[in-house]
């Protein structure tokens, strides 16, 4: 055994993942590993690794593993509770419980006949239930029962004979309003009609690949169509569930059951553009075990390391974080058990190995952006810096989103221990999900930034339904091990190498405040403080702060030159304009916008022109970009750690990279 792992590895390094292995599928190598070898490998599709790496990754993959060898296999599978117990039961598998998780996976479903009595008894309606019965059925299929997987073929088969998505199903026809949320009882269909990106994800690859294998060419068309418009919208507009902390990596694993069991060579093929471009906008979030800067639906969880969900799978690739047993995710079967790498430079994007400073500027679609690509302008507006021990992101558009929870801002700063701090604020008065408010206007000169926004109530557009907001209330958290005080007015936070420098504008003192205590993540907050501050007076009139980020000298140092040298400016504030002088004599100001929410910023005394920054990924002020890609273009260009990763989508879906 040992050295056929050995063989495995070095092919692996030189690009050719596993050529060799044991017959046994799932083993414990000569490190006393699990390993789980893919299945239907494609060399020349893979991004090249160094031997190294795949040992590294191999390492990390056995922990998030093993850190579900105490799950008891479960056979809940009422509605769409398979999304849970279904990647928990393949891990079971992979953790020597075979015969356990054999049979929870083979058990009758809770409503075999009845929702699901025409696809022979298999739930091929609920999204994330079908991704886990890709995965279940490809790669796990050898393993089940040979009664069992006939009776998955078949049920896939009468599942694709014709277009699941709102057929009328046989129980419910084409639905009734009145039952129900999201099921068969209220929808109609044969499969489950949400089309948010993960969603979509997981429904589009699942009826493409059960129509591939079972022979129903006419769906597998169509439905390879509906992954080309998509990919293809990755490379030409951007991602509409962009950078969800809690998202993306459900998209992420979608994909990965596409290159790893597509047949059709060209569909495998957007499989490997779809992840190499979620892995790239990964890489620019992720922040040594952290996820960083503005998302959409931000669920509140992500503002400590290895908070957000996205933070796992990242971290199985990237690593670059002091935490080595981090808590794992149910979805991580879907990585451990594939083929697929990120490029090497995309790794080293993660890792920050390029020259720093470098400022990005970025822009991301409208969430609702539903159909295939067209030339919509960007809705939102990002800036993201990156110093050598922190990272800060910013977000700006017209019109507010109309989901509640886009977070506008966040900064991620490194931590010796925990590998990462956050410093995140909100104009949300509620404990978790962030968001983008209307009337919160943002500007931001690399280490500069000003927020402003009427000192008034947040008007919110989905509220939850116990909202009762009487008053603006700002909201800050920093960790517990920050030194948090005030002098000259300015109120100034002391990270471990990071120093941050926040001028109130309009504002009273922060005071500290406890989460609730039946909060689901307080245990994960624990380290951190909380603090409010609101207006010293309700009105219309303008109210925020200022912030300048250093990481030069000392603490001590940094709070002298503060007070010495920079200045923040709201002589003007009564028509809106407030400006902020840094160390180093540089300028940003804001003009705030009373027709819409997009203002204006002037960045040494030059305006932001919105309507020539449309590039998915581009150049600021500060450095040259690691990551470049042009609006519109179907182009991706990575460059970090001496590494070059270039990529092309057509319009007609033919996908070109090159690794150098």
């Amino acid at each position: 055994m040992k050295k056929a792992i050995v063989v495995s590895v070095l092919l692996a390094g030189a690009g050719w993942a596993l050529a060799q292995t044991p017959k046994e599928r799932v083993y414990v190598d000569d490190k006393g590993r699990i390993r789980a070898t893919p299945v239907n490998i494609s060399p020349a599709l893979n991004n090249p690794w160094p031997a190294d790496w795949q040992e590294e990754f191999y390492t990390r993959a056995d922990h998030a593993i093993r850190f579900f060898k105490d799950t008891k296999p479960s056979g809940n599978t009422w509605g769409e509770n398979d999304k849970d117990s279904l990647p928990k039961n393949m891990l079971v598998f992979l953790n020597g419980d075979r015969a356990g998780a054999l049979k929870a996976v083979q058990g009758e479903d809770a409503q075999a006949k009845s929702d699901h009595a025409h696809t022979a008894g298999i739930d091929y309606y609920w999204c994330f239930t079908i991704k886990g019965q890709m995965r279940k059925y490809f790669y796990f299929g050898e393993y089940l029962s040979p009664e069992y997987k006939q009776r998955m073929f078949d049920g896939g088969k009468a599942w694709t004979e014709q277009d699941p998505l709102r057929r009328p199903h046989p129980v419910y026809g084409k639905g009734d309003p009145t039952k129900g949320v999201w099921g068969p009882e209220n929808k109609g269909s044969w499969v489950d009609v949400r089309s948010t990106d993960n969603l979509r994800a997981m429904r589009d690859i699942s009826v493409y690949l059960m129509a591939e294998e079972t022979g129903n060419k006419e769906t597998a068309v169509k439905y390879k169509q509906n992954i080309l418009n998509y990919v293809r919208m990755l490379y030409y507009v951007g991602m509409m569930e962009w950078d969800s902390e809690t998202y993306m990596s459900h998209t992420m694993s979608g994909y990965h059951n596409l290159y790893d069991f597509a047949k059709d060579p060209e569909v495998k093929a957007l499989g490997k553009a779809a992840l190499d471009w979620l892995y790239a906008a990964g890489s620019v979030k992720y922040y040594r075990g952290g996820f960083t800067g503005p998302c959409a639906r931000d669920y509140g969880g992500a503002n400590v390391a290895f908070g957000a969900n996205t933070s796992m799978p990242l971290w199985l690739y990237f690593g670059d974080s002091p935490i080595t047993n981090p808590p794992a995710d149910r979805d991580d079967i879907h990585h451990v058990t594939s083929d697929y790498r990120p490029p090497a430079s995309v790794v080293e994007l993660a890792r920050k190995n390029f020259e720093k400073p470098v400022e990005i500027f970025a822009t991301k679609p409208v969430y609702s952006l539903w159909t295939p690509p067209n030339p919509v302008q960007p809705r939102f507006f990002e800036t993201t810096y990156i110093g050598r021990t922190f990272q800060m992101g910013s977000v700006v558009s017209e019109k507010f989103e109309e989901t509640w929870d886009v977070n506008p801002f966040k900064m991620a700063v490194s931590n010796t221990k925990r590998g990462v701090d956050f410093l995140a604020i909100t104009s949300n008065p509620h404990d978790g999900h962030g968001g983008k408010y209307q009337q919160d206007q943002i500007a931001q000169y690399r280490n500069l930034l000003i927020w402003l926004r009427p000192a008034q109530p947040v008007k919110w557009v989905q509220a939850p339904k116990d909202a009762n907001i009487k008053e603006l209330t700002f909201q800050l958290q920093i960790p517990k091990t920050a030194k948090l005080e005030e002098q000259n007015d300015i109120w100034f936070i002391a990270f471990e190498n990071t120093f941050v420098a926040m001028r109130p504008i309009g504002l009273n003192k922060p005071a500290p405040f406890e989460r609730a205590k039946d909060d689901r993540r307080s245990d994960a907050y624990r380290d951190e403080q909380f603090l409010r501050f609101g207006p010293t007076t309700h009105g219309d009139h303008l109210v925020g702060f200022a912030l300048e980020v250093g990481e030069e000298g000392n603490y001590e140092q940094f709070k002298k030159d503060v007070i010495a040298r920079s200045k923040l400016d709201t002589a003007q504030l009564k028509t809106g304009r407030a400006s902020l002088t840094s160390l180093d004599g540089r300028t940003l100001e804001i003009i705030y916008n009373n027709e819409n929410d997009l203002p204006q910023i002037v960045r040494d005394r030059t305006a932001r022109n919105f309507t020539k920054e449309f590039d998915i990924y581009g150049t600021g002020a500060a450095g040259e970009t690691p990551i470049r890609q042009a609006w519109q273009s179907g182009e991706l260009t990575i460059t970090a750690g001496g590494k070059t990763f270039k990529s092309k989508l057509t319009q007609d879906g033919k996908y070109t990279f090159e690794n150098r």
